[in-house]
């Protein structure tokens, strides 16, 4: 007979298991749903551990990057008060932007409106070796000069927020195809036992923190093992990570057992590849019960790392989310994305700068720098920017007041480590910062460009879905940017 501590005890075991809302739960449930059991089946998993090796034939050559850390500053951060300096723009400050720029090209809020030009609202700096020109707003980025690619030709097809990201992590406007990391998790698998392949972070701070649909990271028609597994940035990082009150590990791996025994049982008779799946999404859920708490527990850090950092552990903001995003790149953690929420700087921009700012620019130096002292850089690719850039003309009040709205002609992003050359800018917007003119790079040169350092030709990346041969770059040409490579 059960007394009522025993009762309570297994019916939160139960409870648990059938938790699949949200957390550890969905990890499980999500197997099951995978509709193409093709796909599921392509990649190397052992259902009886949780590490993926990839597709077959995968890296199709030798790759300078094993990771990403992609560093989205979302909202859209303005190209002419970061990295692209303009003088002609500022001596046009104040004048109407000359028609021939704006004539029937897509404008977000602007559009009807008079157009003024807006000079840029800060002073720039040359810093390094490479004399890489870098604004006022990022002093710490500045430090990095020699360290980065800053490309400032990028261009992208989306102008409005939800399809731009969309756009940016699927190389589609359309929903529900597979994000990037869910792609390269896909081909190339995870280095790690215990923690998801593909992870996410958010943080928030500075004008409008618009919020991101977590279809931002999803595995679309690939395997739901790929997608990403968005952690909390602030206590328990995944939903019921921890054991119900009175449940030990021991008692909970017996749970775990049973029900891989009984799993592996029914597949037996049924072989379906969905309930192998489903294993091995119950293995990394009970194994993440222990990686993950480890994971933020940042007491092995030295106090002069955390100040580096400027984070304050448990705290939400970009700075611990990104020595998390070191920590999960030494667990073998193949994709990781942090997302800050607040740079759609329609008005007070100068305002919102200095925030955003704040809360990111030296905690993306301390990344960089840490993941140099570690020797890991050379093997991370580094990604920084945001879905678009901003219009050269002026939103939203006059002077300081004054924003900038939604720009996809020309914007500027940036790369490091992973074989990619440092201490260079890579190609060119015309005099006022409106248009992309030299070396232009598409977003699906982007995604061609981190796949080509994965060691993954991008053309030969993909999955046979409703007829077609889906692929992240698409069918459209797209183009490995060479040149900004080691």
């Amino acid at each position: 007979m059960f007394d009522r501590a025993t009762f309570t005890n297994y019916l939160n075991r139960r409870t648990f298991l059938r938790s699949t809302g949200v957390g550890l739960g969905s990890l499980a449930l999500q197997s099951l749903l995978a509709a193409e059991s093709r796909s599921a089946t392509s990649a190397k998993t052992d259902p009886s551990d949780t590490v993926s090796l990839g597709l077959p034939g995968l890296p199709h050559h030798k790759p300078t990057a094993k990771r990403v850390i992609f560093l989205c500053m979302a909202g859209g951060p303005s190209h002419l008060e970061t990295f692209d300096y303009k003088p002609v723009l500022e001596a046009h400050d104040g004048q109407a932007m000359p028609e021939e720029y704006t004539k029937g090209q897509p404008i977000a809020q602007l559009q009807g409106k008079k157009l003024i030009c807006q000079g840029p609202m800060t002073k720039f700096k040359q810093y390094g070796q490479s004399g890489l020109t870098v604004s006022d707003f990022f002093p710490w980025q500045g430090k990095l000069a020699d360290e980065i690619c800053v490309i400032k030709s990028m261009v992208t097809e989306q102008i409005n927020h939800d399809p731009a990201h969309t756009f940016m992590n699927t190389g589609t406007a359309l929903s529900g195809r597979p994000s990037m990391g869910a792609w390269i998790t896909y081909g190339l698998g995870s280095e790690s036992s215990d923690l998801p392949g593909f992870v996410v972070l958010t943080s928030a701070g500075g004008r409008s923190p618009q919020p991101i649909a977590s279809r931002q990271w999803s595995a679309g028609f690939l395997p739901s093992r790929f997608q990403g597994v968005e952690f909390n940035s602030a206590g328990d990082p995944v939903h019921y990570v921890r054991n119900p009150a009175g449940v030990p590990n021991e008692l909970q791996r017996q749970v775990v057992d049973a029900v891989k025994q009984l799993d592996t049982n029914r597949n037996k008779t049924v072989h379906n590849p969905e309930i192998d799946t489903r294993i091995a999404a119950y293995e990394m859920a009970f194994r993440m019960q222990t990686s993950v708490p480890e994971l933020v527990d940042v007491s092995d850090e030295s106090q002069e790392t955390l100040d580096m950092y400027g984070a304050k552990p448990g705290d939400g903001s970009f700075a611990s989310n990104c020595l998390l995003a070191r920590r999960l790149a030494e667990r073998g953690v193949r994709f990781i994305h942090l997302y800050h929420r607040g740079w759609d700087h329609h008005g007070d921009l100068q305002k919102f700068m200095n925030i955003c700012s704040d809360h990111t620019d030296r905690a993306t130096w301390a990344l960089l720098n840490d993941l140099k002292q570690r020797g890991m850089l050379e093997d991370t690719l580094l990604i920084w920017g945001g879905e678009f850039g901003r219009t050269p003309m002026a939103q939203g009040g006059k002077g300081k007041q004054s924003g900038r709205d939604h720009h996809i002609k020309g914007f500027s992003m940036w790369m490091a480590g992973g074989g990619v050359k440092g201490g260079m800018s890579y190609g060119a917007t015309d005099e006022l910062g409106y248009n992309a003119v030299d070396n232009v790079v598409h977003v699906r040169d982007l995604h061609a460009t981190m796949l080509h350092v994965l060691g993954i030709e991008h053309q030969r990346l993909s999955v046979r879905h409703q007829g077609l041969d889906m692929k992240l770059t698409g069918v459209k040409e797209a183009r490995v940017v060479h040149d900004i490579l080691i």
